[in-house]
Protein backbone atom coordinates (compact mmCIF):
# COMPACT_ATOMS: atom_id res chain seq x y z
CA UNK A 1 0.00 0.00 0.00
CA UNK A 2 0.98 3.67 -0.86
CA UNK A 3 -0.43 6.97 -0.09
CA UNK A 4 -0.88 7.57 -4.05
CA UNK A 5 -3.06 4.23 -3.75
CA UNK A 6 -5.37 4.84 -1.03
CA UNK A 7 -8.68 6.06 -1.92
CA UNK A 8 -9.98 9.85 -1.23
CA UNK A 9 -12.52 10.94 1.35
CA UNK A 10 -14.91 12.79 0.08
CA UNK A 11 -16.64 14.42 3.21
CA UNK A 12 -15.01 16.61 5.53
CA UNK A 13 -15.60 15.45 9.38
CA UNK A 14 -17.30 18.10 11.32
CA UNK A 15 -15.59 20.92 12.80
CA UNK A 16 -16.04 19.97 17.08
CA UNK A 17 -15.65 23.01 18.94
CA UNK A 18 -14.77 23.55 22.52
CA UNK A 19 -12.46 20.98 22.85
CA UNK A 20 -9.68 22.40 24.62
CA UNK A 21 -6.27 23.65 23.90
CA UNK A 22 -5.14 20.84 21.91
CA UNK A 23 -7.90 21.39 19.36
CA UNK A 24 -6.25 24.69 18.22
CA UNK A 25 -9.71 26.26 18.47
CA UNK A 26 -9.27 27.40 22.20
CA UNK A 27 -10.38 31.05 23.05
CA UNK A 28 -13.82 31.44 20.75
CA UNK A 29 -13.55 28.09 19.68
CA UNK A 30 -13.36 28.96 15.94
CA UNK A 31 -16.96 31.25 16.09
CA UNK A 32 -14.64 34.71 15.85
CA UNK A 33 -15.37 37.49 18.74
CA UNK A 34 -18.63 38.78 19.35
CA UNK A 35 -21.96 39.04 17.66
CA UNK A 36 -24.76 36.70 17.93
CA UNK A 37 -23.24 33.67 16.16
CA UNK A 38 -20.69 34.02 18.59
CA UNK A 39 -22.68 33.74 21.54
CA UNK A 40 -25.45 30.94 21.21
CA UNK A 41 -27.60 29.30 18.69
CA UNK A 42 -30.25 30.53 16.48
CA UNK A 43 -33.16 29.20 16.12
CA UNK A 44 -33.74 27.59 12.59
CA UNK A 45 -37.04 30.13 11.75
CA UNK A 46 -35.03 32.61 12.88
CA UNK A 47 -35.14 35.41 9.89
CA UNK A 48 -32.62 38.09 10.92
CA UNK A 49 -35.25 40.24 12.65
CA UNK A 50 -38.22 40.00 10.55
CA UNK A 51 -41.07 38.78 11.23
CA UNK A 52 -40.93 35.13 10.97
CA UNK A 53 -43.26 33.41 7.74
CA UNK A 54 -45.01 31.14 10.18
CA UNK A 55 -46.20 34.88 11.56
CA UNK A 56 -46.83 36.23 8.30
CA UNK A 57 -49.08 33.42 7.21
CA UNK A 58 -53.05 33.83 8.10
CA UNK A 59 -54.24 31.93 10.82
CA UNK A 60 -56.80 28.94 9.91
CA UNK A 61 -59.08 27.84 12.07
CA UNK A 62 -62.14 25.16 11.92
CA UNK A 63 -62.01 21.85 12.12
CA UNK A 64 -60.54 20.90 8.39
CA UNK A 65 -57.19 22.83 9.44
CA UNK A 66 -55.35 19.34 9.87
CA UNK A 67 -57.18 16.92 7.55
CA UNK A 68 -53.93 16.72 5.77
CA UNK A 69 -51.92 14.80 8.71
CA UNK A 70 -55.37 12.52 8.85
CA UNK A 71 -54.43 9.12 7.69
CA UNK A 72 -56.25 7.31 5.69
CA UNK A 73 -56.64 3.62 5.20
CA UNK A 74 -54.93 1.11 3.12
CA UNK A 75 -57.21 0.35 0.20
CA UNK A 76 -57.97 -2.86 -0.92
CA UNK A 77 -60.18 -3.09 -4.25
CA UNK A 78 -62.23 -6.03 -4.99
CA UNK A 79 -60.27 -7.13 -7.69
CA UNK A 80 -57.49 -8.08 -5.62
CA UNK A 81 -59.88 -10.38 -3.56
CA UNK A 82 -59.44 -12.83 -6.89
CA UNK A 83 -56.66 -14.27 -5.13
CA UNK A 84 -58.11 -15.57 -2.15
CA UNK A 85 -60.38 -19.13 -2.81
CA UNK A 86 -64.32 -18.69 -2.53
CA UNK A 87 -66.29 -18.66 0.32
CA UNK A 88 -63.53 -16.84 2.25
CA UNK A 89 -64.11 -15.03 5.39
CA UNK A 90 -62.09 -11.39 4.43
CA UNK A 91 -60.59 -9.92 7.44
CA UNK A 92 -57.70 -8.55 8.69
CA UNK A 93 -55.85 -11.94 9.41
CA UNK A 94 -56.64 -13.14 5.36
CA UNK A 95 -55.40 -10.23 3.97
CA UNK A 96 -51.77 -10.07 5.69
CA UNK A 97 -51.70 -14.18 5.42
CA UNK A 98 -52.10 -13.49 1.55
CA UNK A 99 -49.79 -10.72 1.21
CA UNK A 100 -52.38 -8.29 0.11
CA UNK A 101 -51.86 -6.02 2.61
CA UNK A 102 -48.96 -5.43 4.72
CA UNK A 103 -49.43 -6.33 8.58
CA UNK A 104 -47.88 -2.91 9.83
CA UNK A 105 -50.05 -0.54 7.72
CA UNK A 106 -53.12 -2.60 8.26
CA UNK A 107 -52.61 -2.22 12.07
CA UNK A 108 -51.70 1.37 11.88
CA UNK A 109 -53.97 2.94 9.28
CA UNK A 110 -56.70 0.11 9.05
CA UNK A 111 -58.42 -0.95 6.04
CA UNK A 112 -60.81 -0.27 3.59
CA UNK A 113 -62.65 -2.53 0.89
CA UNK A 114 -63.31 -0.45 -2.32
CA UNK A 115 -65.42 -1.50 -5.44
CA UNK A 116 -62.81 -1.25 -8.17
CA UNK A 117 -63.55 -4.43 -9.76
CA UNK A 118 -65.31 -7.29 -10.45
CA UNK A 119 -66.03 -10.29 -7.89
CA UNK A 120 -66.30 -13.73 -9.19
CA UNK A 121 -66.93 -15.94 -6.41
CA UNK A 122 -69.02 -15.36 -2.86
CA UNK A 123 -66.88 -14.11 0.30
CA UNK A 124 -67.78 -13.26 3.97
CA UNK A 125 -66.59 -9.46 4.36
CA UNK A 126 -65.51 -8.40 8.41
CA UNK A 127 -63.66 -5.24 7.24
CA UNK A 128 -65.14 -1.71 6.14
CA UNK A 129 -66.53 -1.40 2.96
CA UNK A 130 -67.81 0.56 0.36
CA UNK A 131 -71.40 0.81 -0.36
CA UNK A 132 -70.40 0.14 -4.41
CA UNK A 133 -68.48 -2.77 -3.13
CA UNK A 134 -71.18 -4.20 -0.86
CA UNK A 135 -73.42 -3.97 -3.65
CA UNK A 136 -70.96 -6.58 -5.55
CA UNK A 137 -70.54 -8.34 -2.94
CA UNK A 138 -74.17 -9.39 -2.36
CA UNK A 139 -74.51 -9.73 -5.60
CA UNK A 140 -71.93 -12.38 -6.06
CA UNK A 141 -73.74 -13.98 -3.42
CA UNK A 142 -71.48 -13.15 -0.68
CA UNK A 143 -72.57 -11.29 2.67
CA UNK A 144 -71.01 -8.37 4.44
CA UNK A 145 -71.15 -8.23 7.98
CA UNK A 146 -71.37 -5.01 9.53
CA UNK A 147 -70.48 -4.19 13.38
CA UNK A 148 -68.26 -7.09 13.38
CA UNK A 149 -64.64 -4.49 13.27
CA UNK A 150 -63.09 -2.48 16.53
CA UNK A 151 -61.52 0.36 15.45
Amino acid sequence: MQLNNLDTIKTKSKRRLGQGHGSGRVKTSGRGTKGQNARSKRALSFEGGALPLIKRLPFRRGKSRNKLFKNKPVIVNIKALGLLKADTVVDLKTLISHHIVDAKEAAEYGVKILGDGEVKSAFTIKLPISKKAEAKIVKAGGKVEKGTVKK
